[in-house]
C-alpha cells in the first residue's frame, strides 16, 4: 500500500516532466537528422565549390597562357610593321639617291661649262657644305618636333621645284655661275632637312642589335642608287642634252615626295620620353649644343671626324678640276669613274657589318679612318688617271666601314627623342667646316691642282694615327649615353 502511493505520488510528480524529456529528445533527433542532411548539403555545395575554383585556376592559367601568346603576337607584329616601313623608307631613299646620282655628275660637268676659275668652281662646293654650318642645328630641332613623314615629303618636294627651275634656266640658255651657286646653297638645305630626318628615323624603327645592318643596307642603296646607276645616266644625259639629268632628277624627287606622302601610318615620329617639360624651340637648341659638348667622347670624336672632314673637303674642292687638267680624264667619262668607285662602295658596305664581327667594330673603324685618310695623300702623287684608280678604291672601300659603324655607335650612344638637335649639332662641325675647307682649298689649287691633295692628305693621316687608340677603344664600346 505505502509503496503504491509511493508509485502513484512519482508518476504525478514526474511523469509530465518525462513526457516533456520524450518530447526533446525526439525534437532532437530531428533536428540532428536535419543537420545530417544540411550538412551534406554543404558539404555536396563545397565539392562543388572546390571543383569550381580548381576549374577556374586551370582557366587563369590558360588565360595567361593565351596572353603570352597574344604579347608575342604582338611583338612579330610590331617588328614586321616596322619592318614594311623600314622598306618603304629604303625605297624612298632608292629614288632620292637615283635623283642624287644624276645631279652628283650634272652639277660638276655644268659648272666646268660655265668656268674653269678653281676659286669659283669651289664655291660650288662650299655652298654644298655651307647649310650644315648656319641651319643643322636649327633643323634638328625642327625634326625633334615634327611628323617626319611631313618633312621627308616637303623635302623633296622643293627639291624637285628646284631641279625644274634649273631645267627651265639652262633651257632658256638663262644659267649663270652665280644661278648655279643659289641653286646649290637651296639644295644643300633641303639636304639637311633629308639627311636628318632619315638618319633620325633608323634608330626608331630597327633595334640596337640590328643598327650595322640596317645602316649598311642604308649605304648600299645611297651607293647603288646614286653613284652606280644615277652617276653614269647623268653623263649619259649630260652628253645627249644639258638639260637632260636635271630633268630626270626633277621627276625622281617627285615620286621620292609622293611615296613619303603615301605612308599609311599617321605620323613618324620618335616617342618623346622627356622627363622634363617641353622645352621651347631656342632652347632644344641650346640643350642640342649643351649635350653635344658635355659629353667628352662625344666632343672628341666630333672633333675628330670634323677634322678628317675638313681635310678631305680642303683636297676635294677641285677634284673635277684635278682629274680633267692634271690626271687627264675625259669629262664624259666622270660618271664612269664615280660608278668604278660606287661599286667598291657598295663592297665595302657590304662587308662592314662582317668585318666589324670578325675584328672587333673598334679596330675597323681604326683601320678604316686611317685608310681613307692616307689615301687622300695617295691620289694626290698619282701619275695619271689610270694609277689614281688604285688610292680611290681602298678609299671607296674602307670609307662606308667608317660610315655605316660609326653612324651605328652614334645611334646607340644619342637617346632618340635628342637625335635630331645632337645630330645637328654635330654636323654643324663636321660638315659646317667643309665650305671653309673647300674655299681654302680652291685657294691654294690656285697655284697647283696637286697641293691642296697633298696637305690634306698629310694632315688626315696624321690625325687618324693620333686618334686611333681612342676610335678604336669608342667602337669597343659603344653604349647608350645617359650621362
Amino acid at each position: 500500500m505505502v509503496i503504491k502511493d509511493f508509485n502513484t505520488k512519482i508518476n504525478e510528480q514526474f511523469g509530465e516532466n518525462f513526457k516533456q524529456l520524450n518530447e526533446a529528445v525526439g525534437k532532437i533527433l530531428i533536428w540532428q537528422e536535419k543537420y545530417k542532411n544540411d550538412m551534406q548539403i554543404m558539404i555536396e555545395q563545397q565539392s562543388i565549390t572546390t571543383k569550381n575554383m580548381s576549374d577556374a585556376v586551370i582557366r587563369y592559367d590558360e588565360i595567361l597562357s593565351n596572353t603570352s601568346k597574344f604579347t608575342d603576337t604582338a611583338e612579330n607584329l610590331s617588328k614586321i610593321i616596322n619592318a614594311l616601313e623600314l622598306q618603304r623608307n629604303q625605297l624612298k631613299d632608292s629614288l632620292s639617291s637615283l635623283a642624287d646620282g644624276l645631279g652628283k655628275t650634272a652639277f660638276p660637268l655644268l659648272a666646268i661649262t660655265l668656268t674653269r676659275d678653281p676659286i669659283l668652281i669651289s664655291i660650288i662646293g662650299a655652298l654644298t657644305m655651307l647649310p650644315w654650318l648656319l641651319f643643322a642645328i636649327p633643323i634638328g630641332a625642327i625634326v625633334d618636333n615634327v611628323d617626319r613623314r611631313l618633312a621627308l615629303a616637303t623635302t623633296n618636294t622643293f627639291r624637285m621645284l628646284i631641279a625644274a627651275l634649273l631645267s627651265i634656266l639652262i633651257a632658256t640658255d638663262s644659267i649663270t655661275i652665280f644661278w648655279l651657286y643659289l641653286i646649290t646653297f637651296i639644295v644643300g638645305i633641303c639636304e639637311v632637312f633629308a639627311d636628318t630626318t632619315s638618319q633620325s628615323l633608323i634608330p626608331a624603327i630597327v633595334e640596337n642589335k640590328r643598327l650595322e645592318k640596317a645602316n649598311s643596307r642604308m649605304e648600299m642603296t645611297f651607293t647603288v642608287f646614286q653613284d652606280f646607276i644615277g652617276a653614269p645616266i647623268g653623263g649619259l644625259l649630260y652628253a645627249t642634252a644639258i638639260a637632260a639629268p636635271f630633268i630626270a632628277n626633277s621627276l625622281g624627287f617627285l615620286v621620292a615626295a609622293i611615296l613619303c606622302a603615301a605612308i599609311p601610318l599617321p605620323k613618324v615620329l620618335v616617342d618623346q620620353k622627356r622627363t622634363v617639360e617641353k622645352k621651347g624651340f631656342i632652347q632644344d637648341i641650346k640643350f642640342g649644343i649643351n649635350y653635344l659638348f658635355n659629353h667628352k667622347q662625344l666632343r672628341r670624336i666630333v672633333i675628330t671626324s670634323t677634322t678628317i672632314g675638313f681635310c678631305w673637303a680642303f683636297a676635294s674642292s677641285t677634284m673635277i678640276l684635278y682629274f680633267v687638267e692634271d690626271l687627264g680624264l675625259n669629262p664624259k667619262k666622270f660618271g664612269f669613274l664615280l660608278t668604278f668607285n660606287g661599286l667598291v662602295v657598295l663592297l665595302g658596305a657590304l662587308m662592314a657589318p662582317r668585318t666589324a664581327n670578325a675584328v672587333g667594330r673598334g679596330l675597323t673603324l681604326a683601320i678604316a679612318i686611317f685608310a681613307s685618310s692616307i689615301t687622300i695623300l695617295i691620289q694626290g702623287l698619282v701619275p695619271n688617271i689610270w694609277w689614281l684608280l688604285i688610292p680611290s678604291a681602298i678609299n671607296a672601300f674602307w670609307l662606308p666601314h667608317w660610315n655605316i659603324l660609326l653612324m651605328s655607335t652614334y645611334q646607340r650612344m644619342i637617346p632618340q627623342e635628342l637625335y635630331g638637335r645632337i645630330h645637328g649639332a654635330r654636323r654643324t662641325l663636321i660638315w659646317g667646316m667643309m665650305p671653309i675647307a673647300s674655299f681654302l682649298g680652291g685657294v691654294v689649287a690656285k697655284s697647283d691642282l696637286r697641293t691642296p691633295w697633298l696637305i690634306g692628305g698629310t694632315l688626315a693621316t696624321v690625325v687618324s694615327l693620333f686618334s686611333w687608340k681612342f676610335i678604336e677603344t669608342l667602337g669597343d664600346s659603344a653604349e647608350a649615353i645617359h650621362d
